[in-house]
């Protein structure tokens, strides 16, 4: 580490097994690279409401650890990617996105029953209106009900019987080292998962120019381009991170007309009605350097076909 800092880096981060597990992994690899770190615990008004997360609003996990952040309480934020909005904070650079996890959606079912198995009625637990409005669009007769809690608390309603299972992000599973309890990893042709989902944002001071670079080594470029092109689906649909929006990208390879193997980026995306009465779905692929202006033009072609009556609808 540099001579001018000289303390661990603080890292800010919420209370819960997974913010600290996936906070933790930040700390580990700066530690590992000669940069100590630990964690700072901080309570955000998420963690203080049962409410679900489409009525407390957007950033309701960020908010506080973005204060501490400005305050100088905390030098680094980690967060859940798909919690932040979609407008830039000027102050503040996403200086790291490491690289993702799953991003899939998992159904946790009792008897371990795939989605297709649950008979009509079977009553879903989900926190997102994008997982319940992909469900009601499947035609499964799902009754949808909504969902708080930590990842325990959801899963312990399908292990007492109060749920017949719950749809969680398979990214929350892997970290905290609960994979076995997944029934089916939902293939995103069924149900497109958040935009930036599995992804973490590692986030500092814009004008901290050490820590900046610092935190840039544990960037991944392919990574961060899936997650720009995403991101920039939701913020052309001016549509918040609750909204019924799904979009998943990946770096793939191509070969062009000579035979040679070249990287692109690869996008889909849909938006769903609140009750599943449609699902407007749209797919591009595009130059890895263009993740931006890829998500741009998608969400243009969601738009043509009706996805902002979708989005805004009550």
């Amino acid at each position: 580490m540099s001579e001018t800092r000289t303390a661990p880096i603080r890292i800010g981060t919420r209370g819960s097994l997974l913010a600290t597990t996936q906070s933790q992994t930040i700390a580990d690899a700066l530690t590992a690279a000669g940069h100590p770190a630990e964690l700072v615990i901080i309570k955000t008004a998420g963690d203080a409401s049962a409410a679900p997360v489409a009525e407390i609003g957007v950033g309701v996990f960020t908010t506080a650890i973005r204060v501490a952040l400005r305050d100088d309480e905390v030098d680094v934020a980690v967060h859940s990617y798909k919690d932040l909005p979609t407008a830039p904070e000027d102050d503040l650079t996403i200086a790291a996105v490491p690289t993702r996890v799953d991003p899939r959606d998992a159904l946790v079912s009792r008897d371990d029953l795939v989605l297709g198995e649950l008979p009509p009625g079977s009553v879903i637990g989900t926190s997102a209106p994008r997982r319940a409005a992909q469900l009601k669009a499947l035609g499964l007769g799902l009754e949808i009900r909504p969902l708080r809690g930590n990842l325990d608390s959801r899963l312990g309603k399908v292990a007492s019987g109060e749920l017949d299972a719950v749809v969680v992000a398979r990214a929350g599973l892997v970290r905290i080292g609960r994979t076995e309890v997944v029934s089916e990893a939902l293939d995103p042709v069924v149900m497109l998962p958040a935009p930036a989902q599995g992804a973490l944002a590692v986030e500092c001071r814009s004008d901290d120019a050490e820590l900046v670079r610092i935190l840039a080594e544990l960037d991944d470029k392919s990574t961060r381009a899936a997650i720009d092109a995403e991101r920039a689906v939701l913020a052309a649909l001016e549509a918040g991170c609750t909204a019924p929006v799904g979009a998943i990208a990946e770096v793939v390879e191509s070969i062009d007309e000579d035979g040679r193997i070249f990287a692109e980026l690869s996008l889909r995306a849909a938006v769903a009605a609140e009750d599943g009465s449609d699902v407007i779905r749209a797919s591009a692929v595009g130059p890895v350097d263009r993740a931006v202006q890829l998500g741009k033009d998608l969400a243009a072609e969601l738009l043509e076909l009706g996805a902002g009556e979708l989005v805004n609808s009550p």
